[in-house]
């Protein structure tokens, strides 16, 4: 699942010739879908027309009545949830995973099909523990006493990219109706785990997640890695050897 901006159709193409392009992986299906909110602005009716058109083209485009916007991913998060929630019964797992990040499938199938993964209750990624709450209005992530008493939030994934396992989206959905919602939409997912008495797990290895790889993509050595930031420009990214549309 790729949360992405409706009007980043450049993101959602390199993914469809990349990573995203894998549909069988050692004998497990995977599907890529993209999830969109509403574009706002004068051009707003010309974008959603590109939108259908691209639907009808590639149908992986999920969409949804809200405005799309940085403020708003608490709401594109609990879309996505719904939609898993009603749609993916038989399926396992899922990732949400942001268009910035490059993704080797067959690793994470690995990881997924291990017999030490737990199936249910289940949830990793790049996991952020005693994450301060930051009370400078001046900061990005500014949060008020008022809507968050904690000194720290309770520990949780990063947003850039996580797996759960597909019985935690209508158990968070069901507990999220008691928990006052904040806009830092992985925050808030760690406040919903919380209530449901649910702890992150750390994947295996910290090297399964690079942030701002310190080489080059071409020179990474792609073992145990499955997941990695990407530079800003997509046309930057090539495929590699056993990561790319290829299955290893």
């Amino acid at each position: 699942m790729v949360p992405v901006a409706p009007t980043n159709k450049a993101a959602r193409n390199t993914i469809r010739k990349t990573w995203g392009k894998e549909k069988l992986v050692l004998g497990q299906v995977v599907q890529t879908v993209f999830i969109v909110g509403l574009r706002g602005g004068a051009d707003a009716e010309l974008q959603q027309e590109k939108l259908k058109e691209e639907n009808l083209q590639h149908h992986d485009l999920i969409q949804s009545n809200f405005q799309d916007s940085y403020h708003n991913l608490t709401i594109k998060t609990m879309v996505m949830l719904e939609w898993l929630a009603a749609h993916c019964a038989k399926a396992s797992y899922v990732m949400k995973i942001d268009s910035d990040m490059f993704l080797n499938v067959p690793n994470l199938v690995k990881l997924l099909l291990d017999s030490g993964t737990a199936k249910q209750n289940y949830i990793t990624g790049l996991v952020w523990w005693h994450s301060p709450v930051l009370r400078n209005p001046f900061t990005k992530f500014y949060m008020p006493w008022s809507v968050v008493a904690e000194w720290e939030y309770p520990p949780y994934p990063l947003g850039m990219a996580y797996v759960m396992s597909l019985d935690l989206p209508a158990k968070i959905l069901r507990v999220s109706r008691q928990i006052k919602p904040i806009y830092i939409e992985d925050a808030y997912l760690g406040m919903c785990l919380k209530g449901l008495g649910i702890f992150p797990t750390d994947p295996p290895e910290e090297t399964m997640f690079i942030v701002n790889p310190a080489y080059p993509l071409g020179t990474l050595r792609c073992g145990r890695l499955y997941l990695t930031s990407l530079p800003r420009s997509h046309q930057q990214l090539i495929p590699l050897p056993g990561v790319g549309p290829t299955p290893s």
